[in-house]
């Protein structure tokens, strides 16, 4: 009796083509690596990994390298809108600083800085932290937290217009109820024009970070919580020794964005304080004043791009101080 022949298995695509030579099984041969017979792929040339990175990098030198390169030219120029300008030397940077206007401005844009970023780095954690409570409805509030987040910024600030103005909604309840006798100048005075827009900032950015500490909360671990229980340690005392030390750094990334978005901010003071900047432009901060000087048929070019170079050195310091300090964080 002869035993039945095992049936052999079915050859594969690949191994037809090879003649069953074993080609495809191990590794592909050299001339094959040089063909790209095994991937049935072109050969690729060295430039194929620039080719593919030429539509950004074409992108990034258009519109961010060129621009900057271009504005620093600018900077050491006369130049105006509708025409050329003829090389000055340091003249726009000495003008800057002998500007009271300039100084009024880099003060409003420094204070809106310390103000804002505080708030926005530690209100949106502990915003996260109430909202990662699993009670009913609390969905509810974390869509509401974030609905600012992608309302218009103009829209916000109309809001906060008719909030804010002298026969808004704040001034009306106040009067009402007879905390105030007369009106609060939220809108019409300098200090409380700058304060409001810091408000409309602040509320404008708690959701936008609140997903970030959702982020950063969601990676540590519960047993470190657990663990923290068991030794009898209470909700306050595990935020400040958990928490806190295991988001520190996204609150360090926190405080380095929010200190550049609050260096550039313009919107909030355009709505709320109009084309001037507030009563006298006392409430205009350096992107408000570059774009006052620069703009129009009378517009500086050459003044208005010193003034985005100095705007530029001192983002780069905030930058800079807030990478010192990540730094010293991972090690």
């Amino acid at each position: 009796m002869t035993a039945a022949a095992t049936p052999a298995p079915p050859a594969t695509p690949a191994a037809a083509r090879d003649g069953g030579r074993g080609r495809g099984r191990g590794r592909p041969r050299a001339a094959d690596r040089a063909t790209g017979a095994d991937t049935g792929l072109p050969h690729r040339r060295w430039w194929t990994p620039y080719l593919f990175l030429a539509p950004g990098l074409l992108m990034v030198v258009l519109f961010s390298l060129w621009p900057f390169v271009n504005t620093v030219v600018l900077s050491f120029t006369d130049a105006q809108i509708l025409r050329g300008g003829s090389f000055v030397g340091f003249d726009n940077y000495t003008r800057a600083f002998a500007d009271p206007d300039f100084w009024v401005a880099t003060g409003n844009s420094v204070l809106y800085l310390v103000v804002v970023v505080p708030c926005l780095v530690l209100l949106p954690l502990a915003l996260a932290v109430l909202v990662r409570t699993e009670v009913p409805g609390i969905g509810f509030f974390r869509s509401a937290f974030y609905t600012p987040v992608i309302a218009s910024a103009v829209v916000v600030g109309l809001i906060w217009q008719w909030v804010l103005r002298s026969d808004g909604l704040v001034n009306t309840v106040f009067e009402r109820i007879g905390v105030i006798s007369g009106p609060i100048p939220f809108l019409t005075d300098s200090t409380m024009l700058l304060v409001s827009a810091m408000i409309v900032t602040v509320w404008k950015g708690l959701g936008y970070y609140m997903v970030f500490y959702l982020a950063a909360l969601g990676n540590v671990p519960a047993a470190l919580y657990e663990a923290a229980a068991l030794d009898g340690a209470g909700p306050v005392r595990r935020f400040f020794s958990i928490t806190v030390p295991q988001v520190k750094p996204m609150m360090l990334l926190v405080g380095t964005l929010s200190a550049i978005s609050a260096l550039r901010v313009f919107t909030e003071i355009y709505i709320l304080g109009g084309e001037s900047g507030g009563p006298g432009g006392g409430s205009r901060t350096l992107p408000f004043l570059i774009r006052q000087v620069g703009l129009g048929f009378s517009g500086e070019t050459g003044y208005a791009s010193a003034l985005s170079i100095l705007l530029f050195l001192l983002t780069l310091v905030f930058s800079l101080l807030g990478r010192r300090l990540s730094k010293g964080d991972e090690e």
